[in-house]
Parts: structure tokens; sequence; C-alpha cells
């Protein structure tokens, strides 16, 4: 078998929809945009949806609107894809590494307020791999310390804390690159309940602009065309059913894999499965497993195999090479994900179940 990790689905609705778009001849940012930005906000309860044209440019903008920039710190997790940090960087300001939990592999809300500093701007935990960060606690500690609440919300589509989204808590980005789990090709999306920010955002994306041609801000390119957003209207009809296939497929696993860790589902969160995230076992070669799996048919990846602190161009930098989070060495020697993607059958689940178990 080949079994890869992630599956993208575009179908004839999706090409459909683009066809009408070209056809319409409006191409960039038209009312596709608009419609999508309304639906994406309904679906998951935000008052505002301001699309962009990919995920680290939503998380810029967020960024931007806040007026985060030159000697502000933003505190993130290590144990992320490296744009949570380089968006930070982009805006000139500071990332504050914070340590993780062992079992969700999400920001650690005490080490994130043990490192708030005077020059602390805003937190911004990570919905790793569809799992909610502890948000009630980092929204009441941004409260209690006047801080900007942010959420790099890019692999948590319809991921929830009873019966709140996530996208809701603060300002919130998210991203539709193929492999997550709804894709407009490439785009981001950013969440907000403040009137102010959802106008700072339209401008910033839109090279400052409000009105045309008058330029009340400097911004950026960060439009999402037409063509994309139809795609994302029709993929939003999807997900709910492919967020139950995830999560179908999430449990089977952890009903049947032995040999491995499982990801733990904290009661009364809602984890989506953008990713299923497994251990080895303390003593076990990580390398060793992966390498048999992969000749064996089976698309597993390491997410991520090198802390963003540990990444050569932070070394560079300076003062984070002492950095001490241990969580996040322990969870980068130790993860790797299986396919959970909505296509799998049920022979290459069985296949998958099989393999893993021998693996270990």
């Amino acid at each position: 078998m080949q079994i890869p990790i992630a599956k993208p689905f575009v179908g004839a609705e999706e090409k459909e929809a683009v066809v009408q778009v070209l056809t319409s001849g409006t191409l960039t940012s038209g009312p596709k945009v608009v419609e999508f930005e309304k639906a994406f906000a309904a679906q998951h309860g935000a008052k505002h949806g301001v699309a962009t044209s990919n995920g680290t440019t939503a998380l810029m903008a967020a960024m931007m609107a806040h007026g985060i920039g030159p000697g502000d710190e933003v505190i993130i997790p290590s144990f992320s894809f490296f744009a949570t940090a380089s968006c930070v960087l982009s805006v000139g300001a500071r990332p504050v590494f914070a340590d993780i939990y062992p079992d969700t592999f999400n920001m650690n809300p005490a080490a994130a307020e043990a490192v708030i500093t005077p020059r602390t701007k805003a937190i911004m935990p990570v919905h790793l791999y569809g799992q909610p960060a502890e948000m009630p606690a980092f929204e009441a500690l941004c409260q209690k310390h006047g801080l900007v609440l942010l959420e790099d919300s890019a692999q948590a589509h319809l991921a929830a804390i009873g019966e709140r989204h996530v996208g809701t808590w603060g300002t919130a980005s998210f991203s539709f690159y193929p492999t997550k789990n709804m894709t407009t090709t490439e785009g981001g999306m950013v969440l907000t309940n403040d009137d102010e920010i959802a106008r700072k955002l339209r401008m910033i994306r839109a090279q400052g602009m409000n009105t045309q041609y008058y330029h009340e801000v400097v911004g950026y390119n960060f439009r999402m065309t037409d063509m994309a957003a139809a795609i994302g209207l029709v993929q939003m009809g999807r997900l709910p059913q492919w967020t139950c296939d995830r999560v179908g497929n999430a449990t089977l696993f952890n009903s049947k894999l032995e040999s491995v860790r499982t990801p733990v589902n904290r009661d009364g969160y809602t984890h989506v499965y953008h990713q299923y995230t497994v251990r080895v076992p303390d003593g076990v070669d990580r390398e060793a497993v992966t390498k048999r799996l992969n000749e064996r048919g089976i698309g597993v990846r390491v997410y991520y195999p090198l802390p963003i602190h540990r990444q050569p161009v932070f070394q560079n930098m300076g003062g984070y090479d002492k950095l001490d989070l241990p969580e996040t060495e322990k969870a980068t020697a130790q993860v790797f994900s299986l396919p959970v993607h909505p296509a799998l059958t049920d022979e290459e689940k069985q296949y998958i179940i099989e393999e893993v178990n021998a693996s270990c």
C-alpha cells in the first residue's frame, strides 16, 4: 500500500465554482471573498472574518492590527510550525518561547505566565494538530496582565471548547493550505469580534486603504482571490462531515494502537485531528520506527523534528541557545504523525494499525 499523510480533495463542485468566477471576470478580491468571510465567521461563531492570501499573512495582519511591533514581545510555543515565530519577527517584535504540556503538546499557561515581562504585548497559543489550547486559562491570563490574546488556529478548523469554537477567544488566524482540514489552495482568514480590529485588518491586507487610493496606514497586498474564496465556500460545506470522519478515524486508532502513546483529548474539548500524532515510548528509536513505516507504504511524518528556538536563524540571534524547554525537547524527539484524513479506507486503517503495532 501507499498511504499519504494527507490527501486533499477537490471535486466537481469546486471546479465549477472556479469556472463561474473566471466567467464573471472578477478575479481578485470581490463578492466571493465577502461571502466566504461571512460564512466562515458564522460557522465559527465570530463577528468578523477577514480573508488573506495565506495563513502566514493572516498571522502578520493580526499582529499589525493590534499594533505589535519593535520593542514588543509575543509569547508563543517553540513546538509549532516556523510561521508561528516568523510572523512575530516579520512585524519587528521578539518571540518569547514557553514550554508545553506533555499530553496535548499545547503551550502551558503557567509556563507562559512565567516569561511575561514589561515588554510583553501578546500571548499566542497554538491549537496544535487541531487540539484546542487551554483558552479559558489564557483568556484569564491576558485579562490579568492587560495583554492581547491571539490564536494560531491554522490547524484547528471547527475545533471547540464546549460549544465555543476556537477563533472566538482572541484575534485568530486560520490557514487554508492544501493539506489543512479544508483548503482554498492557498489562503488564510482572521476572525475577530472587535469592529475596530476588523477595520484595521481590511486596510492592512489592501495596501493600507479603506477608501481606494487613500492610504491610512502602511499595508500590504495580503488579499485573497475570488477563485480561492469560491473553492473555500464549497469546502466549508464538506468540512463538518470531514471533521466527523477524522474524529472517527482517530477514535478507531486510539482503541487499537498498543505500541505508541496515542493523543489525549481533554474532556469538553473537540479535537479535529489535523494530524494524528503519537509518541514512541521512552527508549524507542523514533527514526527507526518512522523509517520502517514509510518503507511499508505508510506516509508518516514528524511534525516537528526541531524546536523553533533551535532553528539556525534563532541560534544566530542571541539569547535563545540557553532556553530550557524540557517538554518541548522531549516531544520533538518522540512524536510522529499517522494518516488520519477522511479518504482512508477501512483496509488502509487496519493496515496502519497492524503495521504501527508491529513497529515499536
